[in-house]
């Protein structure tokens, strides 16, 4: 039976409400996580989704409407020519530091030094400005010479003396590079706005496009790479959580976009969690670094009307409780290699759970493997409702008829009756 559009988005988005609400709705709803896999599928490059916008549309667009998933999470790649001219130290992506067909790599830096935390505490801007933003992107290595802004004071001659420092031939070198990388970002931000339109209007509930993370991870990520974060543990853990703190009360200042709660479908905010997995820390660490910032972002997201879709990589076995601190039916846990029967267990009837068909089934075993894997997922965790099935992890390179079976098994098997 053909169905518009709209009847295909509000099927799908209720569906969606009532699982991560924990109602039963009328199967269990299925997720696709896009990411390289379109390119996969359709015999396209990795490189083309930084490169080939038109392309990667009509790729992406292909990959949703013959899979037919009830949810898609689409990844916005930076335009490859942006990069080029930036020089991202940390980032390799495909045909420029790895594999055109393979996928992106983030490298770790010490952007931060252990004896730095002051002066980020102290003046947070003037630290991105001129000191994080110069170690880790190369067209920007020049800002290094530029003064500090609060040195500058309240008369015209601070505006002087900025401007002088503006016309030095490399600081001038990389204003000029900024405003080139500028305008293919305004390029690429129309078209990318236009990418999720032309999904809308196919009818398929994608994630709301912004992300947002513990701030442990803002600083193991991006500022004191993991060793370097986890010694500060142990030799200067004051600092290392009033920086946390800090982060967190920037992030609530900006403030999170609120958007209206709608009952067609929840807005899922994607939120990936990297090191407070039982593999990094113990639990009086989690509780006393990670889970007491974590647990204010994630309320504020739920008070600004956004579901936090947290992304619990790698194994969250020991700590997936936390989670009971959240309101009830507020969030959506998804699972990597955590026992999800044993998060089952304990998040029944307080947290919706989706996952986790491993990737290692999708890109190596056979259409009956995944059947079988699916049919445990859909009779122990999907009982009674709060289950989304969806990969553990990556798909780029899964097998297509797996993932075919994955999606077509659910809607056949996964019905409640």
């Amino acid at each position: 039976m053909n169905i518009t559009p709209e009847q295909r988005y509000r099927e799908k988005g209720k569906r969606l409400d009532d699982a991560v609400r924990l109602r039963i709705p009328d199967r269990v709803p299925v997720m696709l996580e896009l990411s390289y896999f379109p390119a996969w599928y359709t015999g396209l490059t990795f490189e083309a989704a930084f490169y080939d916008y038109d392309n990667w549309l009509k790729v992406n667009i292909k990959t949703i409407t013959d899979f037919d998933p009830d949810l898609v999470h689409v990844t916005a790649f930076s335009p490859g020519e942006a990069l080029e001219l930036l020089d991202p130290k940390p980032l390799k992506w495909p045909g420029h530091g790895v594999s055109p067909n393979d996928s992106h790599q983030y490298l770790e830096l010490e952007a931060m030094k252990a004896n730095e935390y002051d002066a980020l505490l102290e003046d947070t801007s003037d630290f991105i400005l001129r000191k994080h933003l110069p170690r880790v992107c190369g067209a920007m290595e020049a800002f290094s010479k530029l003064p500090q802004l609060s040195s500058l004071g309240f008369s015209f001659r601070g505006a002087l003396s900025l401007a002088e420092a503006l016309a030095d031939p490399e600081v001038a070198t990389s204003v000029k590079t900024l405003q080139e990388i500028g305008q293919i970002q305004l390029k690429w931000r129309d078209k990318m706005q236009s990418f999720g339109e032309e999904i809308d209007k196919l009818g398929y509930p994608r994630f709301y496009p912004g992300t947002a993370q513990a701030p442990f991870d803002s600083i193991s990520d991006f500022l004191r790479g993991m060793q370097g974060t986890m010694m500060d543990m142990f030799r200067q853990p004051d600092k290392l959580l009033e920086a946390c703190d800090k982060i967190l009360e920037d992030r609530i200042k900006r403030g999170i976009p609120s958007v209206e709660r709608s009952d067609e479908c929840p807005q899922l905010l994607f939120m990936g969690m990297h090191r407070g997995s039982d593999g990094f820390m113990s639990i009086p660490q989690f509780e006393k670094f990670y889970w007491l910032t974590l647990k204010k972002v994630l309320l504020a997201v739920i008070d600004a009307g956004l579901t936090p879709l947290i992304f619990c990589e790698g194994d969250w076995t020991t700590r997936i409780q936390y989670l009971l601190e959240l309101p009830v039916g507020k969030s959506v846990a998804r699972l990597d290699l955590t026992d999800i029967y044993k998060a089952k267990e304990i998040l029944k009837g307080h947290t919706a759970i989706m996952g986790n068909v491993p990737a290692s089934i999708l890109q190596t075993g056979t259409p009956d493997d995944v059947k079988s894997c699916c049919m445990k997922l859909i009779d122990t965790i999907g009982k009674d409702g709060g289950y989304i099935l969806t990969a553990g992890s990556s798909i780029n390179k899964a097998k297509p008829e797996n993932i075919k079976t994955m999606v077509d098994f659910t809607k056949e098997y996964g019905v409640y009756k």
